[in-house]
């Protein structure tokens, strides 16, 4: 595959398949005789895109001429904003020939989505309030056009093909895992995406640069249907792991179960806590040795690997969140489960963000209260229904 650079004007179509995008979003002149960056930065672009692939450059310039007046393009702007991988802003404000108005509204628009870059010349006026909120949301910064050129490319490295309505969803979106499992099952049952608008990414690490949470409104071809879906919004976030921990009991109801208390924000539980199975996701790829870490984080128990019994691998909410949780089940031994009782009122978990307590129940009083949601009484049913089953 060649390198190749594509770019496109104002109000012109783009190619009907990418690697990467880059739109160039900043003050633009309205007389000839002010000098045009984003030319440069084209050029820049052009000349530093080194990847196989096709690189497109969204430029709000038009291919002739001197634009006067933003409305007869504002469509074209949001769309495509929405669609590339990296806005490049670049503010070389000049309060007589580019005050950069519209520049103030789109960066702030645009500050905290995690795929911009944001350039200023030394001494440019009045960007000092655009320059916190970089520093405050992670942005890279860079005082030339080159430095932000190459920041931008930093980004999106290599890209990653996409056609038609794929090209509607961002790299940082595109590259998660979690993204691509909701995907290949899509295409797996012979569904289509035309097109996709992300509304919003919840990130994470030193400098937010991992998407945890995700949330896109699809347009989906459903095959089955031959029709287009296009109400609805499409949640995810990691996969993540489970474990029951029990002691049988003469039948299913007094089964000893072991769960975690923890306060979480969506609790609307009596209490404001979540009842659940010990769980939660992580770095490590083996979903079995991420389960062993969080019983041994959220209970404070030290289980061997052959311990686990894995039960299967399900959508937890299906109309909620396209996430999957894989289920493990471990047979507590009568000094394990009398140790456990003897901790319940030490506070496990990891940091200030995460804090569990153990408690001890039965199948059967999880079935009769209120505490416990209707995913985590599914999880033990399917594990105790079936406690041979590979």
């Amino acid at each position: 595959m060649a390198s190749e650079v594509v770019v496109v004007h104002a109000n012109e179509t783009p190619p009907d398949s990418w690697d990467a995008a880059v739109f160039l979003a900043g003050p633009l002149p309205r007389s000839a005789e002010v000098p045009a960056w984003n030319r440069e930065a084209v050029a820049l672009l052009r000349e530093r895109w080194r990847q196989e692939g096709r690189l497109v450059v969204f430029t709000p310039e038009l291919r002739e001429g001197v634009l006067a007046d933003y409305t007869g393009q504002v469509e074209w702007e949001h769309r495509w904003l929405h669609a590339a991988d990296v806005i490049l802003f670049w503010v070389p404000r000049d309060l007589d020939t580019m005050p950069a108005f519209t520049t103030n509204i789109e960066w702030g628009a645009w500050y905290d989505s995690g795929k911009v870059v944001f350039g200023a010349p030394v001494g440019a006026p009045k960007n000092e309030y655009l320059l916190h909120l970089a520093a405050s949301s992670g942005v890279p910064v860079a005082d030339t056009l080159g430095g932000a050129a190459d920041a931008a490319l930093a980004m999106v490295d290599a890209g990653s093909r996409r056609a038609g309505g794929e090209r509607s969803v961002p790299l940082l979106v595109w590259r998660t895992d979690s993204f691509q499992s909701w995907y290949g099952a899509q295409r797996a049952a012979g569904n289509r995406l035309v097109g996709a608008r992300v509304e919003w990414t919840f990130r994470v690490g030193p400098g937010r640069e991992a998407v945890h949470y995700w949330a896109a409104q699809v347009q989906v071809h459903v095959a089955a249907e031959d029709r287009v879906k296009s109400n609805e919004v499409v949640i995810s976030r990691p996969d993540t792991a489970q474990v029951l921990l029990y002691r049988p009991g003469p039948s299913p109801e007094a089964t000893i179960v072991v769960l975690v208390r923890e306060f979480r924000s969506p609790a609307s539980t009596a209490d404001g806590f979540v009842h659940e199975l010990p769980g939660g996701s992580g770095d490590e790829p083996d979903v079995a040795v991420q389960a062993l870490e969080e019983v041994r984080e959220e209970t404070g128990l030290r289980l061997g690997i052959d311990r686990m019994r894995f039960v299967g691998a399900r959508q937890v909410a299906a109309t909620v969140s396209a996430h999957r949780s894989h289920l493990f089940a471990a047979e507590l031994t009568a000094d394990e489960l009398d140790w456990l009782r003897a901790h319940q009122g030490t506070a496990n978990g990891v940091g200030e963000t995460e804090r569990t307590w153990v408690e001890i129940t039965t199948f059967g009083d999880m079935l009769d209260g209120a505490l416990v949601d209707w995913s985590t009484l599914g999880m033990v049913a399917r594990a105790l229904n079936r406690p041979n089953a590979a």
